[in-house]
């Protein structure tokens, strides 16, 4: 999920759980003071509340805390399962996710968002079977839900299913709540395609949503490298990126088979970063034996 921000952001896509805050601030403020039954489910709707917007600003550690909090009071709330299990995905916590998630299905108004969050949590899990009936089962019961459409894209791309993984992301884009993330995941699958223009397109769709989304921009200058527009691909100001940037355009000049400008490129990265740039190294030497057609090095792209 390149790509849930960053297909990295694929798990970070969505989610939410229930927690409490630390005493002394708003949502410490007597959520479950002893008191009637009425209150009592007044102050866990507002428990909820501020979960859902701890976890929304990506307070997670206050989110944990009030959803502690709430779960003392009422242990087997199916809301609280929902929460626990989007905060499980949030932490990297997939097999306890799904458990969360199983416990909340029962109830008929959260099915279809537990559904989807099982599902993307066995997508992590590499369970890639049980993920994809799980999130057909829950578009099926909510068409609406972007985050299971987005999931499904991804997991068709893992198969090089491109026209199902095309459908799934047009579905995830439709919906009003989609996140730019989407554009990201759809553009890399058709990076993967060999569809770099149309990638471009969409890359540029995350970024005018999200100028902060690192995935779709390194994913952008790979995509235009790829066409061989070298100039764009390697247009930045910040010298410590600039090393990484020459070096991974310099990658897809040796896919392209451009190889004078991919030795102009890593020689660049090599310049720009000093002697300890391995990998740029690494590739000009795989440059020189390509060259001398003794192509028996595998070119190395930068870590993001």
């Amino acid at each position: 999920m390149a790509g849930f921000k960053s297909r990295a952001r694929l798990a970070a896509l969505a989610f939410a759980a229930l927690a409490m805050a630390s005493a002394g601030t708003p949502a410490a403020a007597g959520f479950f003071k002893p008191g009637k039954a009425v209150q009592a489910t007044a102050n866990l709707d507002m428990a909820i509340s501020e979960f859902d917007r701890a976890m929304r600003e990506l307070r997670l550690v206050d989110a944990g805390r009030i959803l502690d909090g709430a779960l003392v009071v009422a242990p087997t709330d199916p809301r609280l399962m929902l929460r626990s299990g989007e905060l499980h995905l949030a932490r990297g916590r997939f097999e306890e996710a799904t458990r969360s998630f199983a416990l909340a299905e029962a109830a008929p108004a959260l099915n279809a968002q537990a559904l989807q969050g099982r599902g993307v949590a066995l997508a992590q899990l590499g369970r890639s079977d049980e993920a994809i009936a799980t999130l057909r089962r829950a578009v099926a019961v909510d068409p609406a839900l972007w985050r299971a459409w987005n999931a499904l894209g991804v997991e068709s791309d893992r198969r090089r299913d491109w026209a199902t993984a095309e459908a799934a992301y047009a579905k995830a884009i439709a919906t009003p709540s989609a996140d730019e993330i989407v554009y990201n995941n759809r553009g890399y699958s058709r990076l993967l395609q060999g569809r770099y223009s149309d990638a471009s397109a969409d890359f540029v769709a995350a970024l005018d949503r999200d100028p902060t989304l690192t995935a779709a921009r390194m994913n952008l200058r790979l995509s235009l490298a790829l066409q061989g527009d070298y100039a764009r691909a390697t247009a930045v100001g910040d010298k410590d990126q600039k090393a990484g940037v020459l070096n991974n355009a310099g990658f897809a000049a040796v896919l392209r088979g451009d190889l004078d400008d991919a030795q102009r490129l890593f020689e660049q990265a090599i310049d720009n970063r000093g002697s300890t740039y391995g990998r740029a190294y690494h590739n000009l030497e795989l440059v020189k034996a390509m060259k001398a057609d003794q192509p028996d090095i595998a070119p190395v792209p930068a870590k993001p």
